[in-house]
């Protein structure tokens, strides 16, 4: 006959065996956690943007972007910003270029860009350049047909060497900005600036241009190039638009 103490033995005995079944499913499942965490610690090193930090060399190689699915080839140098060096599809880039040769501005604006002392000669040697994914804005060309005309004033005045300067009225989104054209073929050549401000701020024009339909380019300079040659400001921005452009093969006959 089994005893009341026998039992209670019985019980207690249980109670304190220790358990293998449970230890042995511990280690496996520590082994799955590493493995998910070196996975994730993985991808997070593959995707995370990695940049060089300091100025690009100029014979640094193109990158090939696609801007709104419009491709283009962008000096490394002439790149404002450090996380779109890289090659591949891009909502905007913001490019800096000298003027007038053209060449890539490896370098911040220094002296040369600094806003000088009241008095002095306001002149900058850097033309920038921004291409962005055009989205559902409206066409540069259909906004000059459309929307510049509701806020523009009667009648242009002339400008230098053959440009025609028309204001905007006072009280209107473009208050304190013209637009200045080619008196003769306006579509070859116009651009809205704003006037030069108080003290030492000079004022700056906007060439805008809409590519195949999908991205926009607006170069951004300063309005007293216009005093100068003015068609070597359009030549020289015409040129650089296409040196961004990809070549194009040609056709075997």
């Amino acid at each position: 006959m089994i005893t009341l103490g026998r039992l209670r033995q019985s019980a207690t005995s249980a109670v304190g065996r220790p358990r293998h079944g449970g230890n042995l499913l511990l280690p496996p499942v520590l082994l799955l956690m590493v493995l998910m965490l070196a996975a994730v610690a993985y991808v997070v090193y593959v995707l995370w943007p990695r940049w060089p930090a300091g100025p690009v060399a100029l014979d640094a190689p193109e990158l090939p972007v696609t801007i709104g699915g419009v491709a283009f080839n962008v000096p490394q140098a002439a790149l404002r910003v450090a996380v779109q060096r890289r090659p591949g599809a891009h909502e905007r880039i913001d490019l800096a270029f000298l003027w007038p040769s053209l060449k890539p501005a490896v370098a911040k604006p220094a002296a040369a860009e600094a806003l000088p002392a009241s008095g002095a000669a306001r002149t900058l040697d850097r033309i920038f350049i921004t291409i962005a994914s055009a989205g559902d804005a409206m066409a540069p060309a259909e906004r000059v047909q459309t929307i510049y005309p509701r806020y523009a004033a009667t009648e242009p005045v002339s400008g230098p060497s053959g440009l025609a300067v028309l204001a905007f009225r006072e009280g209107t989104p473009y208050q304190g900005e013209d637009l200045i054209y080619d008196a003769a073929t306006p579509e070859n050549f116009l651009v809205r600036c704003t006037r030069d401000g108080a003290g030492a701020t000079p004022g700056t024009c906007l060439y805008e241009r809409r590519i195949e339909a999908a991205a926009d380019i607006v170069a951004r300079f300063p309005r007293d190039w216009l005093d100068g040659d003015w068609q070597e400001v359009a030549g020289n921005i015409d040129r650089l638009i296409k040196d961004l452009r990809p070549a194009v093969p040609a056709t075997k006959p």
